[in-house]
């Protein structure tokens, strides 16, 4: 990591939830800038590490090939090589050296018992929503790897825009060239969402990174198999959860769940949070954005569990009338 320290806390809100009564607080200009970001709702990045299984060559090769699209997609290293082959992921385990790696993993599961090897590669995504330029998320991700992992950690990218948000998948060395192991912790992807969101700003394309809950959404998260295949309908987990919450409508036996309370904390927490944020803001002279925070905490959409959020998806699609355009199939 390089040695600039980054704060990857610009706007805690739970610090200000925690104020006392006419207790002063300086607001920093760079979390003016990223308050007056979130309250009017600029894009926020997505930084995901995606499943398991990055820790066998066979799979980490797979992989390479399939964000490659087994050669009919760029995937650019960490050294500005464009591979375009089928057999790149071949080609990239080999350079890497990860049979190295692999092997001296399973020595220390000999010497030393763990549950399972450590990943040889850590698989990340940087999207953005659709409409953003996809050359500029490109660019922004390139920026971001070579001020985080140059010279350190070897690694290869590609875009993908064969879905409506532009996204670049990559696949990161785990073991660095000086032979650290990075494990990617909270406040590591923090810091990456941070950094990410600042090099698509330096772009000028419109970036935020804040947490969900400091923006009141509590939208259930499923991993990425799950998501991907709830977007196209596949999703059996999806499926069912959703089959129990029509029983339970139909029959009027919808039950509070427990993790209702803790939501319904949080929320009370942000909203306190932000009056205060308001307030400091008014006697920062900054009247129209503190008006902006105060209606932003105001038109919060309700927190909901996942029951809840199921049940109102099938409500609102009971509701919507079906149009036909032809011979169903």
């Amino acid at each position: 990591m390089p040695s600039r320290v980054i704060d990857d806390r610009l706007f805690d809100l739970a610090s200000y939830a925690r104020l006392g009564p006419g207790r002063r607080e300086h607001l920093t200009p760079a979390q003016t800038q990223q308050i007056a970001r979130t309250v009017g709702r600029t894009p926020e990045v997505m930084v995901k590490v995606l499943p398991r299984g990055a820790n066998d060559l066979g799979t980490v090769r797979r992989h390479l090939d399939y964000i490659g699209r087994n050669g009919d997609v760029d995937l650019e290293t960490d050294e500005g090589e464009i591979l375009r082959d089928a057999r790149m992921g071949k080609h990239l385990v080999d350079d890497w050296d990860l049979e190295f790696d692999s092997y001296r993993s399973r020595s220390d599961l000999v010497s030393k018992p763990r549950k399972q090897a450590p990943r040889l590669v850590h698989k990340l995504m940087f999207s953005m929503p659709a409409g953003t330029p996809p050359d500029k998320v490109l660019k922004a991700v390139q920026n971001f790897c070579r001020e985080e992992f140059a010279l350190q950690h070897r690694y290869a990218m590609a875009l993908h825009t064969d879905e409506p948000h532009p996204h670049v998948h990559v696949v990161l060395k785990a073991m660095s060239e000086q032979g650290k192991r990075l494990n990617i912790r909270k406040a590591t992807l923090r810091h990456w969402r941070a950094e990410f969101a600042r090099h698509l700003r330096a772009l000028g394309v419109p970036a935020n990174a804040t947490p969900k809950y400091v923006r009141g959404e509590t939208t259930p998260r499923k991993s990425d198999r799950i998501y991907r295949a709830s977007l196209r309908g596949e999703s059996t987990h999806m499926r069912e959860r959703a089959e129990v919450m029509a029983r339970d409508l139909s029959r009027g036996t919808i039950r509070l769940e427990p993790g209702k309370a803790k939501l319904m904390e949080t929320r009370d927490n942000v909203r306190h949070a932000w009056s205060t944020v308001s307030e400091i803001l008014i006697r920062d002279n900054q009247p129209d954005l503190a008006d902006q925070v105060r209606r932003f905490a105001e038109q919060m959409p309700p927190p909901m569990t996942e029951r809840e959020w199921l049940a109102r998806k099938l409500v609102e699609r009971l509701h919507t009338p079906r149009t036909r355009e032809g011979p169903s199939r």
